[in-house]
């Protein structure tokens, strides 16, 4: 091998360019989610143009800061479509898609299963009863305007728990019996759900509760994004400080033992973390299955398993794919509107069965 050749591969080389690399990721991936957050704003019943789009989004910004700029020959009509429906809608599907993504990255890693997301383990389930509570009953009126995200994480974590505990067996935490424990758990609290909505006596609870199920971004405020948008920053930051705990925890937990990484109370930590996301995201958006399930793998076919770089690259993923869904369920049968989560099920349950298969191929298949 000639000195050339030897300096080209050396290890500080090999990092640079693997850093050039994911910064060349990042930014295209940061572009496609502006162009996607532009573009699906202007699509709809009404015709927007992107220039429009941004005019008045500057505009607004800028009047919130007491300037007066990007004045354009929009109409009125255009203006509320853009600011009041559908740019909080699609920065929600945003925030929602890029939250479900991190969490199913950080349960996958955390019990060593690539088919572990919040909907099959449950958590989605229990944030689901939490908030059908609040809906029917009125549970922590004391919250106001927070109620619904209070009761949908209390549901969360008591379903985290439940399944947690299940999972345990001899000290010791068994994948397989984890997703058989989240599946029960899943199965007995849509059945809470399903007991509470019948017995509530109220005739539009049901509407309600079903369109929550299915999973719907429609009426989303302006209000809906704070907590969602405080809960992915504080956490997914969080995680990223956690990714060598991560790592290690791929490896097992002997291994993670030896790098001098305590399982037990790492994985206490990131269950309630995941409990705290999947409650606030599924309060404003509803049970939406299987983002967390596609987008990790998706995200570790472009960039390994190493977590520094799967965290922030399944977050960008997540978002562009949940708000070109729900430019899917927002178009396709208009007027009528179906709920996201119809279509995360038609697309995640090919993409279940296909991981399935994969999982079936001799080693060095399917790779």
């Amino acid at each position: 091998m000639s000195a050339s050749s030897f300096v080209a591969a050396s290890p500080p080389s090999l990092f640079l360019a693997q850093r050039q690399r994911m910064t060349l990721l990042l930014t295209s991936l940061s572009g496609l989610l502006l162009l996607s957050l532009t573009f699906s704003i202007t699509m709809g019943p009404v015709d927007i143009s992107p220039a429009a789009v941004w005019q008045i989004t500057l505009h607004k910004l800028g009047a919130l800061v007491g300037l007066d700029i990007m004045r354009g020959d929009w109409t009125t009509a255009q203006y509320n479509i853009v600011w009041l429906i559908r740019l909080p809608r699609v920065l929600l599907a945003a925030l929602v898609g890029a939250g479900l993504a991190v969490v199913g990255v950080t349960m996958q890693a955390m019990v060593r299963n690539p088919l572990a997301d919040p909907y099959l383990l449950g958590v989605s389930s229990g944030a689901s009863v939490g908030a059908v509570c609040v809906l029917a009953y009125g549970a922590l009126g004391f919250a106001g305007g927070y109620a619904l995200s209070l009761g949908a994480f209390a549901g969360a974590l008591a379903a985290c728990v439940a399944v947690y505990l299940l999972a345990h067996s001899s000290g010791r935490l068994l994948a397989p019996r984890l997703i058989l424990g989240g599946v029960a758990i899943g199965y007995c609290l849509s059945g809470v759900t399903s007991l509470i909505t019948l017995t509530a006596g109220q005739r539009e609870l049901a509407n309600a509760v079903l369109t929550w199920i299915l999973g719907s971004l429609a009426g989303t405020q302006w209000s809906d994004l704070g907590l969602p948008a405080v809960a992915l920053i504080a956490g997914t930051l969080w995680l990223a400080l956690q990714a060598r705990a991560l790592n290690a925890l791929l490896s097992g937990d002997d291994t993670a033992s030896t790098l001098g990484v305590d399982t037990t109370r790492v994985r206490r930590s990131l269950f309630l973390v995941v409990s705290l996301l999947t409650g606030v995201m599924v309060a404003v958006s509803g049970a939406i299955g299987f983002v967390g399930l596609m987008i990790p793998h998706i995200t570790r076919m472009l960039v390994g398993c190493e977590h520094g770089r799967v965290l922030p690259v399944s977050m960008l993923i997540g978002a562009i794919f949940l708000i070109w869904v729900d430019v899917l369920a927002r178009i396709s049968f208009a007027p009528a509107e179906v709920p996201v989560g119809i279509f995360t099920a038609l697309l995640g349950g090919p993409f279940f069965v296909w991981l399935l298969y994969r999982q079936r191929l001799p080693a060095g298949m399917g790779q």
